[in-house]
């Protein structure tokens, strides 16, 4: 997989606010648009995950700063890895198309690529927001006694089949992962999917797995209470919240895999409610406490929005499209 172009922070806030801008420049009929009721926030993840801890954020910055005039509500569906919010969201009629939006993590690309029956065409959702790029980090249980990746694989290797995996959901980014880890390194970890990158770092900490790569806002607090360890990052360098993590880049493994953080609308949203949510969503990126979370999570990259975001989507699901079938899941 090619490594994806820096984007320094100066670029993203100026794009950001540049997009805010502009987006505010859209003729007066486009932007008179508001929402009538409030809104229903969809999160594809379970409570607790990053997504979920992102989603809630967001909320949060819009309700202090008062950015739109109807409330966000959260609304939980991790559901069939996903595909209990993609047909929510592909199934809302009425007025609801203008006031239903969802938070994505790769499984948008995933699971409808494992499960063509759901008729789940993402070309067809209306690209809102890319608000970052989440970042995967290798972890063990600090009991384990592991403090590297050459501990990790000899570790691994000696129980076989009876190692844990702990992973968010069937054929997404976990299983991604460990399907990498497995082959590069000629393990024969097994796979455990829960639901919610929660409940994984819970399993870890209480020594009910023996691995996972969970994100970083994910396992934040069993690291920084010394309950856990990262043992190296799926990023092109070093995360500056994990300094001692070396990258798989450092260790002969050119591999690096990021989780998308966007917003979406549902398909046939109106152009003027599209412009409204583009707005709000260039807003809460460009705020202090979005960048603030994205330095403390060890997120990335750009806003992105329109055209470009879903030149985004097409390129990953290509992407993802050859990873599931290394892994037999398509």
């Amino acid at each position: 997989m090619s490594l994806r172009r820096k984007t320094t922070l100066f670029a993203n806030l100026a794009g950001a606010l540049a997009l805010a801008s502009t987006t505010l420049a859209v003729s007066s009929a486009a932007l008179a648009w508001t929402p009538k009721k409030p809104i229903n926030f969809v999160i594809m993840a379970g409570k607790g995950g990053g997504a979920d801890k992102m989603a809630r954020l967001m909320q949060t910055v819009i309700a202090k700063h008062k950015l739109s005039p109807k409330p966000l509500v959260p609304i939980n569906k991790p559901g069939g890895s996903g595909a209990e919010a993609l047909i929510y969201l592909k199934s809302t009629s009425g007025i609801n198309k203008n006031h239903t939006i969802m938070v994505t993590l790769n499984s948008f690309y995933t699971t409808p690529l494992r499960q063509p029956k759901l008729g789940i065409d993402i070309m067809k959702f209306t690209p809102i927001g890319r608000m970052a790029e989440d970042t995967f980090l290798l972890w063990v249980n600090k009991d384990s006694g592991i403090t590297d990746v050459s501990g990790f694989v000899k570790a691994a290797k000696a129980k076989g089949n009876d190692w844990i995996m702990a992973g968010t959901g069937k054929g997404q980014e976990d299983e991604l992962l460990t399907d990498f880890l497995n082959r590069a390194y000629g393990l024969n970890m097994r796979y455990v999917p829960y639901k919610g990158g929660g409940r994984v770092a819970k399993e870890l900490a209480g020594n009910n797995a023996n691995s996972t790569v969970n994100n970083p806002s994910e396992q934040l607090g069993f690291y920084e209470a010394g309950t856990t360890r990262p043992l190296a990052a799926f990023t092109p360098q070093r995360l500056p919240l994990f300094p001692n993590a070396p990258t798989f880049k450092e260790l002969g493994k050119n591999f690096v895999y990021f989780m998308q953080r966007s917003v979406v609308g549902a398909p046939g949203m109106s152009k003027a409610a599209a412009a409204f949510y583009r707005n709000l969503f260039a807003q809460v990126y460009a705020s202090d406490e979005w960048q603030k979370y994205m330095k403390k999570k060890s997120l990335r990259g750009g806003f992105l929005t329109g055209d470009a975001l879903k030149a985004y989507w097409k390129r990953e699901k290509a992407i993802h499209k050859v990873m599931l079938k290394r892994i037999g899941q398509i």
